[in-house]
């Protein structure tokens, strides 16, 4: 692992292109969506590792560039790794902003539809049968990331994150005695808008103490595959 090596032995384990450069990828290290890729010398490798931001080398200028020095919307390195061939470097990040100079968080917006695939319009009934069935909690997690991020005035995700963790829990603690109350009357209309908003308000919690859902999503794997003692 890379954090088990000196910085010179981490160096001597990337093979850099004829231009002494290697590719990297970023990633959100909460919502694991892939941000940008850029490439690293020798130089912004070590300033990465020593500063804890993502530092890059423009081929186009020619120069050492740190992420977001100009715009504010750095990314904070929460861990670095490359692949097995060692051409590759994976960095999971928490940005502060927006990853590509358009505005969108990440540069890979540009979607191509695939031959023989139909372009299905959010929300359509076949839309849903191609997502996964909890593929909207990943996606809710993003918006969630990201409107914390950017705190866009009027929305009230940003109104709980700027009130803070005692506000996101009292909330949690409403919507819980809430989805009681409902189960308890019987009513599952109100049971769904409930446990709805329960799990929105508990992402959000999520996002606050910054623990990825994957990580809840493996605890609940690992206590599946715990033998049974009610066997």
């Amino acid at each position: 692992m890379m954090q088990d090596l000196s910085l010179q032995q981490v160096l001597e384990h990337i093979r850099w292109d004829g231009d002494g450069l290697v590719p990297a990828i970023v990633q959100d290290a909460l919502s694991k969506e892939v941000l940008m890729m850029a490439y690293m010398n020798r130089e912004s490798l070590q300033l990465t590792l020593e500063k804890g931001e993502t530092w890059f080398w423009s081929r186009s200028r020619q120069e050492l560039w740190n992420k977001g020095a100009t715009s504010g919307n750095t990314q904070a390195v929460v861990s670095l790794s490359y692949d097995c061939d060692g051409d590759t470097l994976l960095v999971l990040v928490n940005p502060k902003g927006p990853a590509c100079h358009t505005g969108e968080n990440t540069c890979f917006f540009n979607t191509i539809t695939l031959q023989g695939q139909s372009t299905l319009s959010e929300g359509t009934a076949e839309a849903e049968e191609v997502r996964g069935r909890f593929d909207v909690l990943g996606e809710l997690e993003e918006i969630i990331a990201k409107r914390e991020v950017e705190r866009p005035e009027g929305a009230y995700t940003t109104y709980l994150f700027d009130k803070g963790v005692d506000k996101i829990l009292k909330k949690v603690g409403e919507e819980a005695s809430e989805t009681i109350i409902a189960a308890k009357n019987g009513d599952n209309e109100e049971l769904r808008l409930e446990v709805s908003d329960l799990i929105y308000h508990l992402l959000v919690l999520l996002q606050e103490r910054k623990l990825p859902l994957d990580d809840i999503l493996g605890e609940l794997d690992r206590r599946h595959e715990r033998p049974r003692r009610d066997g």
